[in-house]
Order: C-alpha cells, then structure tokens, then sequence
C-alpha cells in the first residue's frame, strides 16, 4: 500500500515509517520540510481545511496521524495540531477514497479534561463520524530510543540519588515504541476489523517508581535511594513550567501524571486487541532494552545530568572566587600576596578587581554562553594561575588544603566540557 504517515519525523512517526518500510509498504513521510523524494511537506498549524490535503492524498491508500505536542509554543497550539487539522485530514481522506486511517491518540483522551486530551477526543470524534475503515489507538506512556520522555525517566533513573513526584497510587504502564509501530502496520491490515477504539499498552502496570527502578536495572546501575518531591512542591514547579513556553512540566501535564497512564482494570477488550494485532503479549517494562540498547540508554543517561553538573559546579566555583576576592579576604593580604609576585599599588588593585571581575565574567558564561572557546579561555587562566603561583608562592605547592592542587579537577572538568561541547545521540 501507498501510505501517508504525517509526524514522520517525531519519535513514533520514525517508528511506524521504519516499520511499513520493513513490511514492503510505499511510505509517504509527511514532515514539516520535506528533503528527500518521499517527503511530503506539512504544516498542521496552517493545514486546517480539507483543500489543503487532497493534492497531497493523491493516490494514497491508507494514512496514519503521528502527530502531537506535550505542550504548546508559538503556533503549535493543542487545538491547531491535535484537533482542527486532524479532522481536516480525515475528512479529505474521505472525499479522496483513502482506504484506512490509523489516528494516534493518547490514552485517557475518552475522558480526560485537559486542553492536551479534549484536543485529542476531538480528532477522534472527528474521525469516528466519518464513513472510512478508521482505528484510534491510544497508547499509554511510550518508550524507546529518541524518545523525549524515555532519555528523561532514564536520566532520572541514572542518577546517585533518584528524584521522583510522590504520586500515591498513580500506575503506568508504558509501551515499547517498536511494539506500537508494529500495531500501527496490523491496524493498517484490510483483512484486519476496523472501527475500533483500542488502548495500548505494554504488559507491566507499576508505580512511578517501579518504573524508575527497573529503567535504572536496566542499565546496569545498582539499586539507588529514592527521594520524593512533594507534591505542593511539583505544584509550584509546575505553574513556574506552565508559564515559560516549550516547558514539558506545566499545571495539566501534572495533572495528567498524577492521573497515571494505565489501563482501567477492566478494559480486557483493549489487552486482547492488543495481543490479537501483535500476535503475541506486548514487551514487559524489563524487556525493552536489550544489552546494546541498555548500554545506549545509560551513557545518554549520564551525559544528560553530568554537563549540567559540571557546568554548574563549575559556574559555582567561578562566581564565588570572584565575591570572596572583592569583598571578603582582607584587602591588604591580597595585595601582599600579588607584591611577591612583583605588582604594587595600582596595578596591584587592578589586577585584584580585574581578576575578580573576569572570574564573575566566567561564572556567568559557564552557565549562559557554554561554548568550546570559554572552556579553552578558562584552561589558559587556571593553567596561567597555576605556573604564577608554583613559581612565585611555591609555599602553596605543599599546603596542607591543597590550594593549588585542586586546579587539576577544575581542568579535568574543563577537559570533559571541551571533548563533550556536542552532545551525542546516537
């Protein structure tokens, strides 16, 4: 079949694309800026009337809508992405004679009040009116490699000490990504059943922190402590969130993960149609990475939170040298420090504020303007530093603390920076 996949380019549309690819389908890939001979450009944000789809859904057999956003920025609004041009979507698909279409939902769209789930229950709805051979699935939590939501859990799980919401009771059953692609391609059968509703999900319904737990097992990382936040705590983060544009943690995304994200514990109808288009169980939460991808998921684990750590314990190191010099040691043992090293008087005072100001300078960059050039700026000084006072206060060479000593993590940490500017995905 010839089949149209719009939110190609997102982490499920590559899933499902790769997926019709390997089962000998035509795969159009509906993307945002269409680069190679079986791109087809999109914007869901503009293409909100039937006219603008059915130039596009010429010749096409089967379409399937991948498309979604967790939170809203600039143009990409809920309404616009999820709702309006879905349904212009569809409805060209019915006047085009497109055999089958597979909408993505989320699970909890069938009730949920959230602009995210009304958004989505009003594709659906849109979709269900229409006189086509539609399937809406509606996927729990979805994991797998480039996922957004998996490299945060495993981030998280990866960590010395693991930070979770205290969520009570809320239960997750997340679902390998491979697993939904391949219920994509099932749904997309005409031999299979159509006009059906089905919630996906993988095989294990555990706690959040269950769900940490077995991500961080995964890895290879041994069992961690456990540090709840609040949930007055996630509350407040959350209406921060909810005003800075493109943040993933706003007031209804919070709401959402306190609801979980598992089957109701009667829907057998949705586990059996789960099972009957895989044709089998779907993966349990301790098989979705394998020894390679688990090797994967744990240094893109690590690089997520060692940067920032080191750049903040870095800025840290930089902006307090900076105050301690200005305004804290005595003035006049600093000036005698710097006249052992042949600077009196106003070049002495000079280089004093002069330092401490190129030191607030560094601190600053470090956190806003991280770049291979500050970290080489940096290197310079502290190594600059470092042969200053070996030569001329060599006294600091032996001191108990270490003064001079301590350089060497601080260009360790550099070194790291410098090698690691481009984070790696892949």
């Amino acid at each position: 079949m010839k089949i149209l996949v719009c939110g190609a380019s997102g982490f499920i549309g590559q899933a499902v694309c790769a997926r019709l690819a390997a089962d000998g389908h035509e795969v159009l890939r509906g993307v945002r800026r269409a680069t190679g001979a079986s791109d087809v450009a999109i914007d869901y944000s503009r293409d909100l009337a039937p006219s603008a789809w059915r130039e596009r859904l010429r010749g096409v057999d089967a379409v399937v809508n991948a498309v979604g956003i967790i939170s809203e920025h600039g143009a990409a609004s809920f309404d616009a992405l999820h709702a309006r041009a879905p349904a212009a979507l569809f409805a060209a698909c019915a006047e085009a004679g497109v055999r089958r279409v597979v909408q993505i939902s989320a699970l909890g769209a069938a009730d949920g009040d959230t602009p995210y789930f009304s958004s989505k229950r009003a594709a659906d709805e849109a979709l269900m009116a229409l006189p086509l051979e539609w399937t809406i699935l509606r996927p729990s939590l979805v994991f797998g490699p480039g996922g957004d939501s998996a490299a945060m859990f495993c981030q998280v799980a990866s960590m010395p000490v693991m930070a979770a919401p205290a969520l009570g009771g809320a239960r997750f059953q997340p679902v390998h990504v491979e697993d939904l692609a391949q219920v994509v391609a099932a749904a997309l059968d005409p031999a299979r059943p159509a006009r059906r509703v089905i919630d996906v999900a993988g095989n294990s319904a555990v706690s959040y922190d269950a769900m940490l737990a077995a991500y961080r097992a995964a890895m290879g990382f041994a069992p961690a402590p456990l540090l709840h936040i609040p949930a007055p705590a996630m509350a407040c983060a959350a209406w921060v969130g909810g005003k800075i544009p493109g943040v993933p943690l706003t007031p209804d995304n919070w709401r959402m993960l306190r609801a979980g994200s598992a089957l109701a514990p009667d829907d057998t109808a949705s586990a059996a149609a789960t099972r009957e288009l895989l044709g089998r169980a779907p993966r349990a939460i301790g098989a979705f990475m394998g020894p390679a991808e688990a090797q994967l998921f744990r240094l893109q684990a690590l690089e997520g939170w060692r940067n920032v750590l080191l750049r903040a314990t870095l800025a840290i190191v930089w902006l307090v040298t900076a105050l301690v010099s200005a305004f804290v040691y005595p003035q006049a043992d600093s000036l005698a420090l710097l006249a052992r090293v042949g600077l009196e008087g106003g070049p002495a005072l000079l280089a004093l504020y002069g330092a401490a100001a190129l030191d607030a300078a560094f601190g600053i960059a470090t956190i806003a303007w991280p770049r291979r050039a500050l970290w080489l700026a940096q290197g310079a000084l502290v190594l600059g530093y470092s042969v200053v006072i070996a030569v001329c206060l060599p006294e600091f060479l032996w001191h108990p603390f270490g003064p001079l000593l301590k350089n060497l993590p601080v260009l360790a940490i550099l070194a790291i920076l410098y090698a690691e500017e481009k984070a790696w995905t892949t």
